[in-house]
């Protein structure tokens, strides 16, 4: 495949695709809105008439992207939508996915993709000495500059190419006029869900969009399998095949044609049931509410302590403390009120960003917190900035004590793999003492979930990836 042209977009962090829909912009459009918590930077959608790719992106949410008439100009059965905050890149509407590409011989390929590309530096470096020119700062485009110099006009066989090259975590979506593909990476490191409703047939980063669209999820996209859907219906092959944890010392594994220099096992991210996804979701084949649950009664069987309430910081570590509460008969009530109109300060790139929309997000109801013995349950604490907001406001409430208690064990590794936790420098826990975290947060207590606690609240710990607790990393 020779490219004439590349125009390009970026990264993401949610995805949803529709093949087979009368309207596939408008169900897209309701798609990401479910997505909306997986990124609030950018959004955009491409879809296909079945003789041509259109696109539209914008910055911003969903609602701020899209216009009525921006849907309405993009007439197509199929498509696929984007939901992005930047793990990797810059933030403008250059980056913006989906990605869309013209080639020499008149295909176009769109891409959306979530996660991280860990070799994405070096694979860059060698293709622009071999000529290429990149038009944004994404790895994502990394994957279609492979494709372009694959030597093949098929186009699944120029995605195994170039897969083979590519070393991270990633669920992709690709569109072309005549078919969509879905991959997810051998480890299995991001989700991608399958759904249909009558003929027509979804793919999703998380399975409560499905249910804004009338969908009903019928399984996982496998790790290492690549789902492809056209007129003649829906194929899977497996492109890559992870290998039973007792075959791990093998030195190397077929991808196709060609071989991994590193073991694979299954590497689900556990984050994601601790607070990225939402908890109606089904994520990994589990429901993150029930997880959530499981980790605060952990939690309270762990690490309980006497106290007149517990409370918990929405929403991410409200399901947690209400497992706690009832693991230490502890009366749990609502003692921070959101506001609804603010978004993640977690997923906010900038420092500042994140200390503003924490006073302005969160607000304590002083009448339940005054002069109580407070347990305040979260899901987890990266910086610890805003968790040092939220105890002043606590504190500043009348609490006569405050113990911290965190549903996850300390966040001491960054994670390559798509959570923005790029650096040791900015996790807390790798910079100091439990004692010494306290202090900075300023709560009369702290402790965290055990990393086997945290483990025994999954069906398949072995499946799971652990690095940014364990410094365990599945691919080096």
């Amino acid at each position: 495949m020779n490219f004439l042209c590349l125009s390009v977009v970026n990264k993401m962090c949610g995805i949803f695709g529709v093949w087979g829909a009368k309207e596939a912009s408008s169900l897209i459009y309701r798609g990401l809105f479910a997505l909306q918590h997986r990124g609030q930077e950018s959004a955009g959608i491409v879809v296909s008439d079945g003789k041509a790719l259109r696109l539209h992106r914008g910055m911003g949410l969903v609602a701020q992207a899209f216009t009525r008439d921006d849907i309405s100009k993009l007439k197509g059965s199929s498509g696929i939508g984007h939901i992005r905050y930047s793990t990797a890149g810059l933030s403008r509407i250059e980056e913006a996915q989906p990605l869309l590409i013209s080639c020499s011989e008149g295909q176009q390929i769109a891409i959306a993709h979530n996660g991280n590309i860990l070799n994405s530096g070096n694979l860059k470096g060698r293709l622009e000495r071999e000529g290429s020119i990149f038009q944004t700062t994404s790895d994502s485009e990394v994957i279609l500059h492979r494709i372009a110099r694959a030597k093949t006009h098929n186009f699944i066989s120029a995605l195994i190419s170039s897969l083979s090259l590519i070393k991270g975590g990633y669920s992709l979506l690709f569109l072309l006029k005549d078919k969509m593909v879905a991959v997810r990476d051998p480890f299995g490191f991001r989700p991608l869900a399958i759904g249909s409703r009558g003929k027509t047939v979804f793919f999703a980063s998380e399975t409560s969009a499905f249910d804004l669209v009338g969908a009903k999820y019928i399984r996982d996209v496998e790790p290492g399998e690549m789902v492809t859907i056209d007129d003649s219906g829906m194929t899977s092959i497996f492109y890559v095949q992870p290998s039973p944890q007792e075959h791990l010392t093998a030195k190397t594994y077929l991808l196709g044609d060609y071989e991994l220099p590193y073991p694979i096992r299954k590497s689900y991210c556990i984050f994601e049931h601790i607070y990225f996804a939402r908890p109606d979701s089904r994520v990994f084949s589990e429901v993150c509410y029930f997880v959530r649950k499981m980790l605060g009664r952990r939690l309270g069987v762990e690490k309980s302590i006497p106290a007149d309430v517990v409370i918990s910081v929405p929403y991410s570590g409200t399901i947690a403390a209400m497992g706690y509460a009832e693991e230490t008969t502890t009366p749990y009530e609502l003692g921070l009120v959101r506001n609804n109109y603010i978004g993640r300060t977690f997923i906010n790139p900038e420092d500042s960003m994140r200390k503003a929309g924490v006073e302005i997000k969160l607000n304590p109801v002083a009448d339940i917190i005054a002069g109580k013995r407070v347990v305040v349950v979260d899901d987890s604490i990266v910086r610890g900035t805003t968790s040092r907001k939220i105890i002043g406001m606590i504190r500043r409430a009348g609490a006569r004590e405050i113990h911290l208690r965190i549903s996850s064990p300390p966040v001491k590794h960054p994670c390559y793999y798509g959570i923005d936790t790029p650096t040791e420098k900015e996790l807390i826990a790798a910079k100091k003492s439990i004692s010494n975290i306290r202090d900075f947060i300023g709560v009369d207590s702290l402790e965290y979930l055990s990393l086997e606690g945290m483990l025994s609240c999954v069906k398949n710990p072995e499946n799971y990836c652990t690095a940014c607790f364990s410094g365990d990393y599945p691919i080096l």
